[in-house]
């Protein structure tokens, strides 16, 4: 990692379908959490818009490099002086039917340093449940791992429902990663039951930090996301969690910590399978 001790921050919100609002609330969070001293700010995913439909996102796409969302990250980015994890915005897809989740990372001067599009797309009924998603009927899937340098060390960028797919981050952790990100907007369902475990576990078994910016709340469409965002520890400790509302968590990356425990845990040396 390249500062000693950097802040990391999560964003949580509840976000509408009124993209101006949201931008606002999404721009007051990013201030409060750099003001707190945040060298890189993590948005949800869907930060910009939650509409009734998910199909209303289409109307949102933007062609890479140009467009009012890209725009508001870069700018924010710059204003405040810290790297920002733009959650997701639609970019426009191949299929003309589609937008690719794009997750955007800019740096402390409205650079883009990074796109990641999101791979694992939501199909599933929930057990017990009368819940059903079918995101890719809507998105189109990415296919790029990304893991790249940053003030916070090796950052590697995930979305949501990769959470459930462990392959992903041995891959990241072959590109060397330190920190993972996290954007997401899980159900409130499958959140009690699952975010929680799946955080702390991708943090213990890749002995990384994670950062994990989730919405939470009732939304207009009906769809009730869990919150409960979270910095976890490469120990698998939770020093800093929102549980509910909208806000921010901000807390300092400890590298000699990290380095510590990979030297004297060294169970990522220990590997005997690997990813193909």
């Amino acid at each position: 990692m390249s500062n000693s001790n950097p802040k990391v921050a999560a964003v949580q919100m509840t976000t509408g379908p009124d993209v101006s609002v949201n931008l606002r609330e999404a721009e007051r969070l990013i201030r409060a959490a750099a003001n707190a001293g945040a060298a890189l700010v993590v948005l949800p995913e869907n930060f910009a818009f939650m509409g009734r439909r998910m199909r209303d996102l289409l109307g949102l796409r933007e062609r890479d490099g140009d467009g009012r969302l890209q725009s508001f990250l870069s700018e924010a980015a710059a204003r405040y002086g810290a790297w920002i994890v733009g959650g997701t915005i639609p970019l426009v897809a191949d299929d003309p039917g589609r937008a690719r989740a794009a997750c955007l990372v800019f740096n402390e001067r409205g650079e883009r340093a990074t796109r990641y599009d999101k791979i694992h797309l939501f199909d599933v009924g929930v057990p017990g449940t009368d819940e059903q998603y079918a995101e890719s009927s809507t998105i189109e899937p990415g296919a790029d791992i990304v893991v790249l340098n940053s003030p916070c060390g090796r950052l590697g960028v995930a979305v949501c429902y990769d959470l459930r797919f462990p392959e992903l981050f041995r891959h990241m952790l072959d590109g060397g990663m330190e920190l993972l990100v996290v954007p997401a907007a899980f159900t409130a369902t499958t959140g009690k039951a699952h975010w929680e475990t799946l955080i702390r576990a991708r943090a213990i078994e890749n002995l990384a930090y994670v950062v994990a910016a989730s919405q939470e709340g009732l939304h207009i469409n009906g769809r009730e996301t869990y919150g409960n965002s979270m910095i976890v520890d490469p120990w698998g400790s939770v020093p800093a969690r929102m549980p509910r509302g909208s806000g921010y968590i901000c807390h300092p990356l400890e590298r000699d910590f990290q380095v510590s425990v990979r030297r004297s845990f060294p169970a990522l040396a220990h590997r005997r399978l690997k990813c193909r």
